[in-house]
């Protein structure tokens, strides 16, 4: 589950091409901020960037969970993308995603829902749970919620 709080910027935007399977590049955003955009098309079910940042635990989580790009890894583990991140923390939530989240031997993976068109918006589905903070949506999807959060 994505639980990512969008209050805190990262003061040094970038992408890391170690993490990265496809020519990507930032730019604004009509959804938040700052995007992350193919900059080359990508076939359908591929491996497209992994979330990277700082293993941190529970706890710590806890501490930072209003100020940093958080990724529940699984009920203990959290990756804290704004320490370290492969830039895939900027990737903004969509109602009608084109990636998928995947966990493969404790990394996350980004991969393309469909064929994904050079110069698209990289989105996917936050997946927020419905007992954190409703965060309303600005995704722009036909078929949008209205919140990032699902039952």
């Amino acid at each position: 589950m994505h639980t990512e709080t969008r209050t805190a910027f990262l003061s040094n935007p970038s992408l890391d091409v170690r993490y990265i399977c496809f020519k990507l590049r930032l730019g604004e955003s009509p959804i938040h901020r700052l995007g992350v955009y193919a900059d080359q098309r990508i076939p359908h079910g591929r491996k497209v960037i992994e979330y990277t940042g700082e293993k941190i635990n529970r706890r710590e989580a806890k501490r930072r969970e209003d100020t940093h790009y958080l990724f529940e890894l699984d009920p203990y583990w959290t990756i804290d993308g704004s320490v370290g991140g492969s830039g895939a923390e900027l990737i903004n939530h969509s109602c009608e995603p084109n990636l998928e989240t995947r966990i493969l031997k404790a990394h996350i993976l980004y991969f393309s829902l469909r064929p994904i068109r050079k110069g698209e918006e990289l989105t996917v589905d936050y997946n927020f749970g419905w007992h954190f903070e409703h965060v309303k949506c600005g995704c722009g999807a036909k078929k949008c919620r209205g919140l990032i959060n699902v039952k």
